[in-house]
């Protein structure tokens, strides 16, 4: 297990931190006028940006042979989650956002803004810290196992577990899943007065909404999964010692591959964001240009 979390974490962590930086200097730096889309792609960077910072940490100090106070594996392990479930979050309101803009253009003038925008993504980050600090105690006892492993059986409980199953990857995954069908019925209605150019631009808005959800799915689902299989497990409901070796490594195999999406994400910042390729494009330009100059 500690040879396949090395083999993910490290790529991640290198590629995430890259990628995430640019795509902050970007939209902090780079972009003139913020869009409600470039506002939650923002958003979503810096939230992936903060979990690539935390997977060192992570994997640090999920090793086993480390003995370590219950406060700091409290703040680590909310400090992760509540980056996964920030961004799992984000992502949901992009596919909303998206759904009335597409769906209902006239009422989009009224719901949405850039400063509503700004709301949202400060509520989400409100919300997904204040959960975390209830979920989590933070008392000053000593953890042996290192952190992320052998979680009380007050956070395995079923107030939590449910909870969060259902808020925390169902609704959003129902929400994602249902705004990006309607989506993609309004786009596939043929008009009269379509163009070619016209046609073209809907395949291309087609191909990236299913491949926001494909990516969203393969991210986040293995890991639910994985986490339910466990609370199945800490409730005695799974009981064979070997089933229950299978479950662990599943778990964290399944948290390795959601911690990819940091990486992934960066295809919907180039995808989504019209100035952010034209920055993209400008810089390699720029570059290009330097180069033969200096030849």
């Amino acid at each position: 297990m500690n040879i396949i979390q090395l083999s993910i974490y490290i790529p991640t962590i290198i590629i995430g931190f890259i990628l995430n930086l640019f795509a902050l200097w970007i939209f902090c730096f780079s972009m003139k006028k913020h869009t409600e889309a470039s506002i939650y792609l923002l958003n979503l960077a810096l939230l992936d940006f903060c979990l690539v910072l935390s997977l060192p940490i992570r994997l640090h100090f999920s090793q086993s042979n480390i003995i370590v106070s219950g406060r700091t594996c409290s703040f680590l392990e909310s400090l992760y989650f509540t980056n996964m479930y920030g961004s799992i979050y984000t992502i949901m309101f992009i596919s909303v956002d998206r759904y009335i803009a597409i769906k209902h253009p006239f009422l989009s003038k009224l719901l949405r803004s850039p400063k509503k925008t700004l709301c949202i993504c400060g509520f989400i980050w409100v919300f997904v810290w204040t959960v975390a600090l209830c979920t989590f105690n933070f008392r000053d006892d000593v953890r042996h196992g290192g952190c992320f492993h052998n979680m009380s059986d007050d956070i395995w409980s079923t107030r939590i577990i449910v909870p969060l199953e259902v808020f925390g990857f169902l609704i959003p995954m129902m929400v994602m899943l249902l705004c990006s069908i309607q989506i993609i019925r309004t786009l596939l209605v043929p008009t009269s007065s379509s163009s070619v150019q016209c046609e073209a631009s809907k395949a291309n808005v087609i191909r990236i909404i299913l491949s926001n959800l494909l990516v969203f799915l393969l991210s986040f689902s293995l890991s639910h999964i994985g986490i339910f299989l466990q609370f199945l497990v800490r409730k005695n409901v799974i009981s064979n010692c070997l089933t229950k070796k299978h479950i662990s490594l599943f778990v964290q195999v399944a948290l390795c591959i959601a911690n990819i999406n940091c990486c992934l994400d960066a295809i919907t910042y180039y995808f989504m964001g019209k100035e952010f390729r034209s920055k993209i494009v400008k810089t390699y330009s720029n570059k290009t240009q330097l180069e033969n100059t200096t030849t």
